[in-house]
């Protein structure tokens, strides 16, 4: 029913140059995917560290000023009394915390949606206090001739979604928040439903229940409300611990196609299908029993974070689907399904 590319990893981190001296990649993952002019552009998420130095601790910081960002490197001596290592993803210096790396949105081109040629420069990156430890896993939606794309922004307030837009994959313009802390896995349909525009997106739940899978409403994509939870965890070792949206959803002549994530026992993500009423997408038609994709290569069950698959971008060619996806938050990978076997497999 699906079939992982051969040549998976299509893009790695080894692909992709750094924003400025001093920062290596460790991630090029999590793509949005689009359409556009020809082409399948991807908006990579693209994570990087510190090049690495004997006896200090170096992170990546942006500083923003103006309305811009600047990409930084703060550093510490290891013997440093205020500095005390948070685990493998961070640091805390003088009470605050610092991640050991940050992300932005790096474009990539492919006219076969293949072979991809990554952009020297960022594409969407932290400009603002709301954004300053990174931007993640872009969602891109073509609603009326214009292309939005939501992102997650991490700060110090935690994770929350940011909404900006663009005419031409050159410039961007950011709209700013659209969901506060914390929630993000927002993935927005390409057209209005009853003269609405409507977005599914993943609030965390701290202390109660497991994070689920809700459904909103907007008359202009920026205030959000008729929240409800739409699709909860199942008692299933594919999606024992939470569940979250993926990449916005197909318009099909039986309702709308979803693709979302679950992670489940051992923190292994996989992904499944899901049917939503064409009229009505806050009602569930279908939900597929077993996952459409788990992590079994090893591409996907080793690297900066193993045994995950994760997708939020996806492309539809004829009759087929091109579903990329993270690999063990580190490289992205292509799986190739038809569209009619997909609504079959419910």
């Amino acid at each position: 029913m699906i079939e992982k590319h051969p040549e998976n990893p299509i893009i790695r981190p080894a692909d992709v140059s750094p924003s400025r001296d001093g920062y290596r990649v460790l991630g090029a993952f999590n793509p949005g995917a689009v359409a556009f002019g020809g082409e399948i552009l991807l908006l990579l998420r693209t994570a990087e560290g510190c090049v690495e130095q004997p006896g200090r601790i170096r992170v990546p910081t942006y500083r923003c000023q103006d309305g811009d960002g600047y990409p930084d490197i703060l550093e510490f001596s290891r013997d440093n009394p205020d500095v005390s290592l948070k685990d493998t993803r961070g640091v805390v210096y003088k009470g605050r915390n610092y991640l050991s790396t940050a992300s932005h949105i790096r474009l990539a081109r492919s006219r076969d949606g293949i072979h991809f040629d990554v952009e020297d420069k960022p594409f969407i990156y932290p400009t603002g206090e709301q954004e300053i430890y990174g931007v993640e896993d872009a969602r891109v939606t073509a609603i009326d001739g214009r292309y939005y794309i939501n992102y997650t922004a991490v700060s110090g307030d935690s994770w929350a979604t940011m909404l900006a837009v663009t005419d031409d994959f050159v410039s961007v313009e950011k709209k700013g928040l659209i969901f506060c802390p914390e929630n993000k896995d927002v993935a927005l349909f390409p057209e209005k439903v009853n003269g609405k525009y409507i977005a599914l997106h993943r609030p965390n739940n701290s202390g109660f229940g497991r994070a689920s899978i809700w459904y909103a409403e907007s008359p202009d994509l920026l205030h959000w409300g008729n929240h409800q939870c739409l699709l909860r965890p199942r008692e299933n070792p594919y999606e024992s611990l939470k569940i979250g949206g993926g990449a916005p959803p197909i318009k099909t002549d039986q309702g709308w196609l979803v693709i979302y994530h679950g992670k489940g026992d051992e923190s292994r993500y996989s992904l499944f299908c899901l049917l939503l009423d064409g009229d009505d997408p806050s009602r569930i038609v279908r939900r597929a029993a077993a996952p459409l994709l788990v992590a079994d290569r090893p591409y996907e069950t080793n690297g900066f974070f193993g045994n995950v698959v994760f997708s939020n971008g996806l492309v539809v060619r004829d009759d087929r689907i091109f579903i990329y996806y993270g690999a063990a938050d580190e490289s992205v990978c292509l799986a190739v399904a038809r569209l009619e076997d997909l609504l079959d497999s419910f």
